[in-house]
């Protein structure tokens, strides 16, 4: 009896239960269909194994595996599998080496006879690809598990196919050898490579059909988004979550709570290929390096608004976004963290007024920044008709959106502004403004605002330190 049979003849002697899972719901691989079945299913159906069965089945990966974890069908050349951290990645890589190479019997012969391991470093061939625990040696069951011969740094399985690891620093070590299938792992990562790329597709020449593996964590690396481009190529996908079950609750907990809703987190652990705009002024690695690790203590904070020109379902987004700074000693010992976007489309004035002073009452903000380009004193009317009291900052713009930008752009390249988690939204706006002007649809609210205070908090009292005279005792 095997799953399949399972799922076609359910047990009349047990009602169902409300783990089970219902025949229109396809699960996403057998062996969480048996852990959810009921128990008599469960017991029915090993049960039905003989011992060599039940023996082999922990090293049946097609009984394991999640979608994204499997080789696609069909004619490929390139199988990209990519995810987020711990997603399995190195599982399915580790688990297709070992369907090319092992045969029926441990020394029948199977698809493939050489095999190239190609990772950033040597090191990380043997560490992770190797000796990882998701890696060829744990997922090997004992009559088919390779050799390592670590002085010619390859493995050697029992029917005579042989694994040679390679370091994508090291791009002419692919010349003269020839393969028959390959694994590259974290392939967006490698410094060099286009050279091990070019390299790699010409040492694939051995057999019927060479093919090659990727699992890599989306970079929007040249090469990359080359080889996803191919029609030769396939793709699967996946979240970090996606593979929960054999990841630590507090893991998921922690890197949610840090990265959640967030550009970075939308790279590493949602699985996301995040591109730079063309001649971005805030490129994906500037802004997956400015996580606020703690809050410090402000001089100030203020919410800058970017008011939406008229309200409705269909209006501009109205920009409200709340940042901290510390602005004393010297200026370039100046920092900001971006607290807050409370960015909203109002259906109404009173709305996006109500959001702005709602923003700085949680975050104890001393000044409401406000541009009257559109809506001039009205700005400050509709704010005073919710907070007679509210202090505003009214500030006009006349320079064009990449002109204010370009300072600010500034700051983030010198490591003085932070963001704390959850401005996915925010940074995807500021990803698009580029030298030549904002490249996304519509206006860029959010990152208007955000401009406005930088403006208020950093650059304008650095103009004016500046520009105070200095007496020097002679």
């Amino acid at each position: 009896m095997n799953a399949q049979n399972l799922k076609r003849s359910p047990s009349s002697q047990e009602p169902e239960t409300e783990s089970w899972i219902s025949p229109l719901q396809a699960p996403r691989c057998d062996a969480e269909w048996l852990a959810c079945a009921p128990r008599s299913l469960r017991e029915a159906f090993l049960a039905g194994l003989s011992d060599s069965a039940l023996t082999a089945l922990p090293w049946l990966f097609d009984f394991w595996a999640l979608p994204h974890q499997r080789a696609p069908e069909g004619a490929w050349r390139t199988w990209v599998c990519m995810g987020g951290r711990g997603a399995g990645k190195t599982r399915a890589g580790a688990e297709w080496v070992r369907a090319q190479v092992e045969g029926a019997g441990p020394r029948d012969p199977g698809v493939a006879r050489r095999v190239a391991l190609v990772g950033e470093t040597l090191d990380q061939v043997r560490e992770v690809m190797i000796f990882g625990e998701s890696g060829i040696m744990a997922c090997s069951p004992p009559d088919r598990r390779p050799k390592w011969e670590a002085t010619r740094k390859r493995l050697v399985w029992p029917n005579g196919a042989v694994a040679q690891s390679v370091s994508a620093h090291a791009p002419e070590s692919l010349r003269g050898p020839q393969f028959d299938a390959a694994w590259a792992d974290e392939l967006g990562k490698w410094k060099k490579s286009e050279e091990v790329w070019d390299q790699l597709q010409f040492a694939l020449r051995l057999g019927d059909d060479p093919r090659c593996v990727v699992t890599t964590t989306p970079r929007a690396q040249g090469v990359l988004k080359e080889v996803l481009g191919l029609p030769s190529t396939t793709v699967t996908r996946a979240p970090t979550t996606a593979n929960r079950a054999f990841l630590a609750a507090s893991f998921l907990t922690e890197v949610e709570a840090r990265y959640g809703g967030s550009h970075l987190g939308r790279q590493e652990l949602e699985g996301q290929l995040l591109e730079d705009a063309e001649g971005t002024l805030f490129p994906v690695s500037l802004l997956a390096g400015c996580r606020a690790e703690r809050l410090p203590a402000f001089s100030r904070v203020v919410v800058a608004v970017d008011p939406a020109v008229s309200a409705g379902p269909r209006s501009d987004l109205c920009g409200i976004v709340v940042v901290g700074a510390m602005t004393k000693g010297p200026v370039k010992d100046w920092r900001a963290v971006v607290l807050e976007d409370a960015s909203i489309r109002a259906t109404s004035p009173t709305q996006w007024a109500e959001a702005a002073i709602a923003a700085m009452d949680r975050h104890g903000a001393d000044r409401l920044v406000a541009e009257v380009n559109q809506g001039g004193n009205l700005v400050e009317s509709v704010l005073r008709s919710v907070d007679p009291l509210v202090p505003v900052t009214q500030v006009h713009a006349t320079a064009n959106k990449k002109a204010r930008a370009e300072p600010v752009a500034a700051l983030y390249e010198q490591g003085r502004v932070r963001h704390v988690a959850g401005l996915a939204k925010l940074e995807e706006q500021m990803a698009l403004m580029t030298t030549k002007g904002f490249q996304g649809k519509g206006s860029p609210d959010r990152l208007d605002a955000l401009v406005w205070a930088l403006h208020a908090l950093m650059l304008e009292p650095a103009s004016r330190a500046r520009r105070v005279p200095s007496v020097r005792s002679v």
